[in-house]
């Protein structure tokens, strides 16, 4: 019809931001398997890197965030699946944004956590090294950070 195209294109970005939220989610999820796995391993001091608080707290952020991200993902799934769709693209927009932006801190934090290593190609670090090459790549598809931040707020009518 003429003067509704918008609904349809919202309605299936939709579904493409629920696709790139949950791919970062999942990175975020790598980083912060990558910065255990090497916290365990890594001995500073005569003591694993992971028995030191500041180390812990890092991890405990990422986690937090990213289970954030994720409970906020199931939720928006389940509205998709019973129906919702309209309603939703502001929230969608944020989930987009909100774990893209878990994605580069959890990349960040591994990042200084692995240190040095998650620079190179190869070695321990080069998963995260991977990773936080392409964390823009999933903050720019779909919509940028800035435009999505600006549209959830009109679609909630501020």
């Amino acid at each position: 019809k003429v003067n509704e195209g918008f609904k349809p294109l919202m309605q299936n970005l939709n579904h493409e931001r629920m696709v790139i939220a949950m791919q970062a989610i999942r990175q975020s999820r790598l980083c912060i398997q990558n910065a255990v796995e090497f916290a365990r391993s890594r001995k500073t001091f005569g003591k694993p890197l992971i028995s030191n608080q500041v180390i812990r707290h890092k991890i405990a952020e990422m986690a937090r965030l990213t289970e954030s991200c994720f409970s906020f993902a199931e939720t928006l799934a389940f509205q998709l699946e019973n129906g919702v769709k309209n309603e939703i693209a502001g929230s969608m927009a944020l989930l987009k944004v909100m774990s893209s932006k878990t994605f580069e801190l959890c990349a960040r934090e591994a990042s200084q956590i692995i240190g040095g290593s998650s620079y190179t190609r190869e070695g321990k670090g080069q998963e995260v090294e991977r990773l936080y090459r392409e964390v823009r790549s999933y903050a720019i598809p779909g919509g940028s950070e800035e435009i999505l931040m600006d549209f959830a707020m009109k679609a909630s009518k501020l």
